[in-house]
C-alpha cells in the first residue's frame, strides 16, 4: 500500500477528484493548507498599500491505493492538476506498513 499526497491549487480540487474517480478511487482526505515553492508567495495591493503574502493556500490530497495502482493515481493527480503556471504543486509517495478500519477491524488492502 502506498499513501499519495497531493498539494495543488485550490481551484483543481474538482477536476482532480473527478480524475480519481474515474479511475476507481474510492475515498480521499482534503486538507486546507498554506505553503510556498521556489515562487516564495508574491506581492498584492490593498486599499493602495503592498504588501507579501509568503503564505498562498493550498489544498493537500491524501489517497492510501494498492502499490499497483499508484502509477494511475499519479498520472490522473498530474493531468487533472497541472496549469503550466508555477505554483501547480507536488505529489510525494510514501510506504504504507498497516491500515485498519476501525468500524470493522479489517486490516491492509481490505480496510480500503
Amino acid at each position: 500500500m502506498k499513501l499519495v499526497m497531493a498539494i495543488i491549487k485550490p481551484f483543481k480540487l474538482d477536476e482532480v477528484r473527478d480524475a480519481l474517480t474515474k479511475i476507481g478511487v474510492q475515498g480521499l482526505t482534503v486538507t486546507e493548507v498554506k505553503g510556498y515553492g521556489r515562487q516564495k508567495g508574491h506581492t498584492e495591493i490593498y486599499r493602495g498599500t503592498e504588501y507579501a503574502v509568503s503564505f498562498l493556500p493550498k489544498l493537500k490530497i491524501e489517497i492510501v491505493v494498492p502499490s499497483d495502482s499508484v502509477e494511475g493515481v499519479l498520472e490522473a493527480i498530474q493531468g487533472a492538476a497541472k496549469t503550466g503556471q508555477i505554483g501547480d504543486g507536488k505529489i510525494f509517495v510514501f510506504a504504507i506498513d498497516q491500515a485498519i478500519r476501525i468500524r470493522t477491524g479489517e486490516t491492509d488492502a481490505n480496510a480500503l
